[in-house]
């Protein structure tokens, strides 16, 4: 029998090459995602558009017992809504600031929540939470996005060892930079947000970063295929990541730098 996967963020990038690639193996799909006209083109692989916004708690309600109803059970939650609120944490309203987190976080642990039961009664389960490198380190101009992608490893980590004895995985993926909608969204939000205040100097070099970073930049597919080897392994590690060269060094420094160290390495990069 199918296994049944809910995809969210299914109307581009990551979420939409996963929710494809899921489908193209054998599992039963629905896409989510608030933009269902994006995900039109979803149908001719099989896959169910769902609606959903993931601040909003009838949304979520309503689309898993929606799910629920109609497969039987959600056997893989695929995390992957989100967005980079990008700009000084001096310049960020703490009402956009609540809205990261509303997306990144509660969201993806609002639907954890409501799939868990099921998850427990079949004594199977995979959670995917996608994270980013930017889960495991901060960059200046970043600190809102990176703190909801921290709140997300930690809250993994915790999950992990609560639902492990009813059979049910919890993984993180950390993409570095992808092909996606995000790269331009995040730069825009930064160049409006900073690009006009006390740190404009700092906002436009790290603009000049971004543009660097999409040379060495993966396509969504190779993350959806990080998130089959995942939920397919008979014992998933706790984190995949990509191969690229960029985002592995930045990680295997990051374990061996002392913080002051780390600081000075990406800043000597910003420029």
């Amino acid at each position: 029998m199918k296994k049944t996967a809910l995809v969210t963020g299914a109307s581009a990038g990551i979420g939409k090459a996963t929710a494809i690639y899921l489908a193209q193996n054998g599992y039963n799909v629905y896409g989510a995602a608030r933009r269902t006209d994006k995900m039109e083109d979803l149908k001719s692989f099989g896959i169910k558009p769902i609606a959903l916004d993931v601040t909003k708690d009838d949304s979520v309600t309503a689309c898993v017992n929606q799910i629920l109803q109609e497969a039987g059970s959600i056997d893989i939650l695929v995390n992957n809504a989100g967005f980079g609120l990008e700009g000084a944490i001096e310049d960020i309203s703490m009402e956009d600031a609540r809205y990261q987190l509303e997306v990144n976080v509660f969201g993806a642990m609002r639907l954890a929540q409501l799939v868990l039961p099921k998850m427990r009664e079949n004594k199977y389960g995979k959670i995917v939470n996608i994270s980013s490198v930017g889960g495991k380190i901060a960059f200046p101009l970043g600190g809102w996005y990176h703190a909801s992608k921290f709140a997300l490893e930690a809250l993994s980590d915790s999950m992990r060892s609560e639902v492990k004895q009813f059979g049910i995985d919890v993984i993180v993926v950390e993409p570095g930079a992808t092909r996606s909608e995000w790269g331009n969204v995040a730069t825009d939000i930064l160049m409006k947000v900073s690009g006009h205040t006390a740190y404009k100097d700092l906002a436009a070099k790290t603009h000049n970063v971004f543009t660097r970073l999409n040379k060495d930049i993966a396509e969504p597919e190779v993350i959806a295929k990080l998130v089959r080897s995942g939920i397919e392994a008979k014992s998933p590690k706790t984190r995949y990541t990509t191969s690229q060269m960029a985002s592995s060094l930045l990680l295997f420094l990051r374990r061996i730098l002392s913080d002051k160290q780390m600081d000075r390495l990406i800043m000597s990069q910003i420029k």
